[in-house]
């Protein structure tokens, strides 16, 4: 990371999207027009807050499952979005202090916050990449992957909340599969996904709102989630709703509120 890239100029003209999950989240780095995008989103689906907040313990579970029982020490996380704390490497390295975290995002905004991402433990390692889910080669060509993953050794995939922004005419599942060929035995997908299953209309105006203001989404159904896992072999309870993946309390929230599918595979 050079000073250069933290420098560059940040898109204020028009929302976007880590922008805005960040107002979800009630964060405070981003922009009065994120923050009217984000309204307008919520008066069109008013459970995007409890949606954003079921996303991020999903991870965190998720997280945890894969370090304390099946032993992974390995993470690439994309669409990284603005540092939330606890983010990803802590959650890991408090289950395991020798975990290592290589995070990728292409955010100019989240590049500027991305030293919050960098206090790793003694033991540990992270580290952030600029890259595109969109540019799968790129992102494996980047020196400081290898430098900071084994990837002879089993690497959990992250892909929270980011391939609702991949349409089908960017190949999705092409993706998906580039990454995770390159990934050894043993290795993970931990994937969540919004979903209009449980209320098509409200999706599609969601989606609208998206699109409209210069950010592509294409919502999926249960069956289109699920084959992002084609060929690895899904964790226990499979693919539901965030807040029913293991939960650690009885979820209270419905289906329908939540509207995110997720799940963790193992490969092969």
């Amino acid at each position: 990371m050079t000073n250069s890239h933290a420098a560059r100029d940040i898109d204020t003209s028009r929302p976007h999207s880590a922008r805005m999950y960040d107002y979800y989240m009630g964060g405070k780095d981003h922009f009065e027009i994120d923050r009217q995008a984000g309204e307008a989103a919520a008066a069109v689906y008013p459970g995007i807050f409890v949606c954003a907040r079921e996303n991020r313990g999903f991870m965190h579970r998720a997280t945890r499952v894969l370090a304390q029982e099946h032993g992974i020490r390995q993470w690439l996380d994309i669409g990284t979005g603005i540092p939330t704390e606890p983010n990803l490497h802590q959650v890991a390295q408090s289950v395991v202090a020798d975990a290592r975290v290589v995070y990728a995002d292409n955010d100019p905004l989240v590049l500027k916050y991305a030293e919050r991402l960098m206090r790793s433990t003694a033991e540990g390692r992270t580290a952030y990449i600029e890259a595109d889910v969109n540019d799968p080669q790129s992102l494996l060509d980047s020196p400081e992957l290898g430098e900071v993953l084994d990837m002879k050794q089993p690497v959990a995939l992250s892909l929270n909340a980011l391939m609702h922004f991949v349409p089908d005419d960017r190949d999705p599942y092409g993706i998906v599969s580039r990454l995770l060929e390159v990934l050894p035995s043993g290795s993970a997908l931990a994937l969540s996904h919004c979903t209009p299953d449980f209320d098509a209309p409200t999706w599609q105006k969601l989606a609208d709102l998206y699109n409209g203001a210069g950010t592509p989404v294409q919502f999926r159904s249960h069956a289109e989630v699920t084959r992002f896992f084609d060929g690895l072999e899904l964790l226990d309870p499979g693919v539901v709703t965030a807040h029913r993946w293991r939960p650690e309390t009885e979820p209270t929230a419905t289906d329908a509120e939540i509207s995110l599918w997720t799940g963790v595979g193992i490969k092969p």
